[in-house]
């Protein structure tokens, strides 16, 4: 029988300090938490945290990158279900993965992009998410599925779009009920397919 590791892999490490820092962000505000508080939550000694985060606006910004690769990951998953050729099935995929994704995900969202916002506006325009979707369009533009002159500044138009909505859903009841929750992402996706000139769901 092998001997178990002494000590944790540096990824492993890295992540239990974001998760425990998300938790007590969410819990007790970001102001609030300090450092001997997440390496305290994640079981690990404080000088360690400087071994992964020069520190919490280093950690915020690794937790912002990380809710974005899990939205990401959902979106891709939803449209892999899609059937290749069907581009107005893809698109929508992508409205209802995200919007499913944000109004699951509010708490972490607003700790890490309302609470604290990033200081850059850089990331509203050019981040994982747009270049997701302008690719989706750009590809959808070459099959003929529609039209977009644009598909870069139409996937951040489109992008801004559907997360205003969710937002607007999220600030009428913080605990949005499962129903109101698919309406929103009905309204999401109608949204984004009537944008580019398909008005059907």
């Amino acid at each position: 029988m092998s001997e178990r590791p002494r000590t944790k892999p540096p990824e492993q490490r890295r992540d239990e300090l974001m998760s425990a820092a998300l938790k007590l962000f969410v819990d007790q505000g970001v102001a609030a938490t300090t450092i001997e508080q997440i390496t305290v939550g994640a079981d690990i000694a404080k000088g360690t945290f400087y071994l992964h985060f020069s520190s919490k606006e280093d950690l915020l910004a690794a937790l912002r990158q990380r809710f974005a690769r899990d939205l990401l990951r959902r979106i891709e998953t939803a449209g892999a279900i899609e059937a290749e050729a069907d581009w107005r099935a893809k698109l929508a995929a992508w409205a209802g993965a995200a919007a499913a994704f944000y109004l699951d995900s509010t708490p972490h969202h607003d700790v890490l992009f309302v609470e604290t916002r990033p200081r850059s506006r850089e990331g509203l325009v050019d981040n994982i998410l747009v270049d997701h979707l302008s690719t989706l369009l750009r590809d959808g533009v070459n099959a003929q599925a529609w039209s977009a002159d644009d598909p870069r500044f139409t996937a951040i138009f489109l992008f801004s779009g559907l997360h205003g909505i969710v937002d607007a859903a999220a600030r009428q009841n913080r605990h949005v009920h499962v129903v109101r929750a698919s309406q929103s992402r009905k309204i999401g996706v109608r949204t984004i397919l009537e944008a580019i000139g398909d008005g059907k769901v």
